[in-house]
């Protein structure tokens, strides 16, 4: 069985999520070269902000994200596997980052999180959720106005055309987008909630 057999389930009906058990082969020491959080996301952050990363897996992207917030803000993040947030609580302890990075383990169908928040990440994670409308909805709820929500998709997951709808989806919600950033071998959109 290979690794995208693992991961996802074609049937929509049941998406399955990454299981934990394959973080050392999604992130690992090579990642940085291929997705380099500091980089994708140094535009869009800023000291002191509440930032959320949802479907955070081993902590990529939480490590480098709470570089970028500073020592006055905080990084929350989010996964449904406690094993994968359990990596991300090591990790950044070895890096020094605790105090800047708080674990939250959400449902299937819920973040959970009741902090307002500055930025969102979704980082090749939709797919795996059974209700994407309501996802999205929540994520809306719980950014300040001026908000963005950083959404990325895996193109080996995930059509041009589905990618398409997922970003009608949010505009209907009430996001308009302000960017299209580029991450390799992923569709990508920088929304804002203007309202």
């Amino acid at each position: 069985m290979n690794v995208q057999q693992v991961c996802y389930s074609t049937d929509e009906k049941k998406k399955l999520v990454c299981p934990w058990q394959l973080a050392p082969l999604i992130d690992n020491y090579l990642r940085p070269l291929i997705h380099n959080p500091l980089k994708l996301f140094a535009p869009y952050i800023e000291q002191g902000m509440t930032v959320l990363d949802v479907g955070c897996g081993a902590g990529f992207a939480s490590l480098g994200l709470a570089k970028l917030v500073g020592e006055n803000g905080s990084v929350i993040a989010a996964d449904l596997q406690p094993k994968m947030l359990s990596i991300v609580k090591n990790r950044a302890a070895r890096g020094g980052l605790s105090d800047r990075i708080r674990i939250h383990v959400c449902s299937s169908n819920k973040i959970g999180v009741r902090e307002e928040l500055d930025f969102v990440l979704a980082f090749f994670m939709v797919h795996e959720v059974p209700n994407t409308q309501a996802f999205i909805e929540e994520v809306f709820t719980l950014l300040k106005r001026g908000g963005l929500f950083f959404l990325t998709e895996p193109k080996v997951h995930v059509r041009s055309h589905d990618f398409k709808q997922l970003v009608s989806v949010a505009q209907e919600i009430g996001f308009e987008i302000a960017e299209r950033p580029r991450v390799r071998f992923g569709h990508t959109v920088l929304l804002i909630k203007v309202e």
